[in-house]
């Protein structure tokens, strides 16, 4: 059967992965996320074009060291209007995000790649619309203090398979796509190529 690799170490997507069934193996690609979004920004591409060269820049990583294997990289970004979202590096700055989503719709891109011997075989993007609620500002320092450090685990500085789903009133879109995985277009590609039992 043919290895497969995810090249990433999020317990969200390794969870989504097993509880499919799928026998892989995780290793972390090593970039620089930040710098390789930089020029893509300074040339107009959109959230999710971003998206998709970051989850091919890490599976291409991974492949590097290990060609024989079909690598799946992944890769989400959060927008509102023109702006990207990173996860945040402190309880301020999630604080800054669930303000600045409140009362707004934003998207989630989530880009999902296959590479194998370094060559790009398949990639898909998977948008998701999310209406946050208008959250009271110290409803915020309340949710933010029971979540704790989990709220910097994500772009939005939330969760919506744990209390995040408390901050929303409207969801569009497939909810594997919004944990950052879109599962069931890889799985169907998996299939396709006789990565995996179908």
């Amino acid at each position: 059967m043919q290895k497969i690799i995810l090249a990433s170490q999020s317990p969200f997507r390794r969870t989504l992965l097993q509880n499919a069934g799928l026998s892989f193996e995780t290793i972390s690609a090593d970039i620089d996320e930040r710098a390789a979004e930089a020029p893509m920004r300074q040339t107009g591409a959109t959230p999710a074009d971003i998206a998709e060269v970051l989850a091919i820049a890490k599976a291409m990583d991974v492949s590097a060291r290990i060609p024989s294997a079909l690598v799946i990289g992944c890769d989400q970004t959060l927008s509102l209007d023109e702006e990207i979202y990173h996860k945040p590096e402190s309880m301020e700055a999630a604080r800054r995000h669930l303000l600045s989503l409140s009362g707004k719709t934003h998207q989630l891109n989530s880009a999902v790649v296959l590479v194998k011997d370094g060559e790009l075989i398949w990639s898909h993007t998977g948008v998701a619309d999310l209406t946050m609620r208008k959250l009271d500002p110290a409803f915020i320092g309340r949710h933010l203090a029971r979540v704790g450090d989990v709220a910097l685990k994500s772009v939005g500085a939330y969760q919506i398979e744990g209390e995040g789903i408390q901050l929303f009133e409207k969801i569009e879109g497939d909810y594997f796509t919004i944990v950052g995985l879109p599962l069931l277009a890889l799985l169907e590609k998996l299939r396709e190529l006789g990565a995996i039992d179908g």
